[in-house]
C-alpha cells in the first residue's frame, strides 16, 4: 500500500506546530519570569503564529482525512464525507475541541503579553489542542479499559514531547539572539533558563520513556521485537528510538557540560566559544526532535505488528 504523503505531512506539521505552542507557552511560564518573556522570545508572535498555523493544518487534516476515509480524492472538498467525519467519529469530536482550543490560545496569546494568567491559559488550551491528536493515531485504537490506558499513555507522551519540542525551541530563540541585542542581562537569563530546564527535563525524559513503553507493548508486543528490522514500521521505530538517544545525549552534554561551562565563561567575560557549542547542540538536538516528529506522523499511518495478521 502506497503512503499517503499528503496526509502524513499534515500530520507532521501539526505535530510540529501544536507541540510548540504547548511547549513555548509552558517553557515561558516556568522558566522566564513575567517581566522578561515578551522581549527574550518574541513570545506573542511565535504563539499567535503558530496557533494559526494549527487552525490551517487542522483544516487541511480534516479534507484529507474524510477523503482518506470516503476513498476520494482530496479534491473538490467532499463536505459529505466531512459531515460524516464530524458527526458520528471520534477523530470528528477531537477535531472540533481542538478548534475551539486553539481560537482559545490564540485569542489569550494577543492578550498575553508575558503576563502568567493568559499565557496559563495558552499553556492550557494549547495542551488540549495536542492531547486531540491521539485520537487520529494508534492510541485511539483499543476499546475497554485497554483503550483508555493507551489513550491516556498517549495523551501523556504527545504532551512530554511536546514540552521538550517547546522548550528547546525557547532556548535556541535565547541563545540564537543577534549579538547586537546581547547584553549582561541576557546572557544571566539564558543561563538561567538553561540550569532551570533540568528538573522539567528529567520529569519530561521520565513520562516520555514511561509511556513509550506502555505503548510500545500495545503496539508492538514482546513477541514481535525480534521481528522489527524486518518490516517498515519496525525500522522507522528503531530510528525513532536511536535518535531520541541522541537527544538524550545531547540534552545530558548540555546539562553537565556545555551549561556549566557557560556560567564559566559569564564569570570570565568571555561567553562567545560557550555560547557557539550551545548553539550548535540545540541546532542539532532541535533537528533530531523535528525528525522524530516527521516518523511519528509516519508510524502512524502504519499497520503496527501487534494488530498485524
Amino acid at each position: 500500500m502506497d503512503a499517503d504523503w499528503p496526509l502524513i505531512g499534515v500530520r507532521f506539521a501539526l505535530y510540529a506546530t501544536l507541540s510548540g505552542l504547548f511547549g513555548l507557552s509552558a517553557f515561558s511560564l516556568y522558566g522566564l519570569k513575567a517581566g522578561e518573556r515578551a522581549d527574550a522570545l518574541a513570545l506573542r508572535p511565535w504563539l499567535v503564529g503558530t496557533g494559526l498555523l494549527g487552525l490551517l493544518f487542522s483544516g487541511i487534516a480534516l479534507v484529507l482525512l474524510a477523503a482518506a476515509m470516503a476513498g476520494a480524492p482530496a479534491w473538490p472538498i467532499d463536505r459529505e464525507a466531512i459531515g460524516m467525519l464530524l458527526t458520528g467519529s471520534a477523530p470528528g469530536t477531537a477535531w472540533e475541541a481542538r478548534m475551539v482550543a486553539l481560537i482559545v490560545a490564540v485569542i489569550a496569546a494577543l492578550i498575553a503579553a508575558g503576563r502568567t494568567a493568559p499565557l496559563g491559559l495558552v499553556v492550557l488550551a494549547a495542551g488540549i489542542a495536542l492531547a486531540t491528536l491521539a485520537w487520529t493515531g494508534h492510541g485511539a485504537m483499543d476499546e475497554g479499559a485497554t483503550g483508555w490506558v493507551h489513550l491516556l499513555a498517549d495523551i501523556l507522551h504527545l504532551l512530554a514531547t511536546g514540552a521538550w519540542v517547546g522548550a528547546l525551541l525557547g532556548l535556541t530563540l535565547l541563545v540564537v539572539r543577534p549579538a547586537a541585542r546581547v547584553d549582561v542581562a541576557h546572557l544571566k537569563l539564558t543561563h538561567r533558563a538553561l540550569h532551570g530546564f533540568g528538573l522539567v527535563g528529567t520529569i519530561v525524559v521520565g513520562t516520555i520513556v514511561v509511556t513509550g513503553l506502555v505503548n510500545g507493548w500495545l503496539l508492538v508486543g514482546a513477541g514481535n521485537l525480534p521481528r522489527l528490522p524486518t518490516s517498515l514500521y519496525g525500522q522507522l521505530l528503531l530510528a525513532k528510538l536511536a535518535l531520541f538517544g541522541a537527544m538524550l545525549g545531547l540534552a545530558s552534554l548540555n546539562r553537565f557540560r556545555l551549561t556549566p561551562a557557560f556560567e564559566r565563561s559569564l564569570a570570565a567575560r568571555d561567553h562567545r566559544a560557550a555560547l557557539g557549542a550551545l548553539r550548535r547542540s540545540l541546532a542539532i538536538e532541535a533537528s533530531c526532535a523535528v525528525t522524530i516528529l516527521a516518523l511519528v506522523a509516519w508510524l502512524g499511518m502504519l499497520e503496527p505488528p501487534a494488530t498485524a495478521m
